[in-house]
């Protein structure tokens, strides 16, 4: 018998070679694949727009600054008030259009009931956009 001079017993299962056929086939999938979507992906209605000249409404919401001192002392952008001026005060921004921002600077010391009625306060006549303003901690 003749024996051929490509088979060893020592390299039985092992191949040298890299075999292309499924690498060739992946590209071929991946190369349908992009034909058939960039068509789908390019695809627009073309329409011919009336032109129009507009402005564009710029209707920023004013901020109302609201401060609460340590002994309660509430200040409606920056002038002390009473209890009752307050509420009114409150009600008048409620009925703008838009409803202005809160801005709420609380004292650390301020006692939290004092906070809790005047936020009760304006959530109650409507007004719903409340941000509390802090200070950025300080890095030692």
């Amino acid at each position: 018998m003749a024996t051929s001079s490509f088979s060893n017993d020592d390299d039985d299962g092992l191949m040298t070679e890299i075999n292309m056929t499924p690498l060739v086939d992946v590209m071929l999938v991946l190369l349908i694949v992009f034909m058939v979507t960039i068509p789908v992906l390019n695809h627009a209605v073309k329409v011919n727009l009336p032109q129009a000249t507009s402005q564009p409404q710029d209707l920023q919401p004013t901020h109302i600054d609201v401060s609460v001192q340590a002994d309660g002392t509430v200040f409606w952008n920056k002038q002390p008030m009473t209890p009752e001026q307050v509420k009114a005060a409150i009600a008048t921004a409620a009925s703008q259009a838009p409803q202005p921002e809160i801005h709420l600077y609380a004292d650390r010391a301020v006692r939290y009931e004092a906070v809790a009625d005047l936020m009760s306060e304006i959530q109650a006549n409507g007004l719903s956009k409340i941000g509390f303003v802090t200070q950025p901690a300080t890095q030692p």
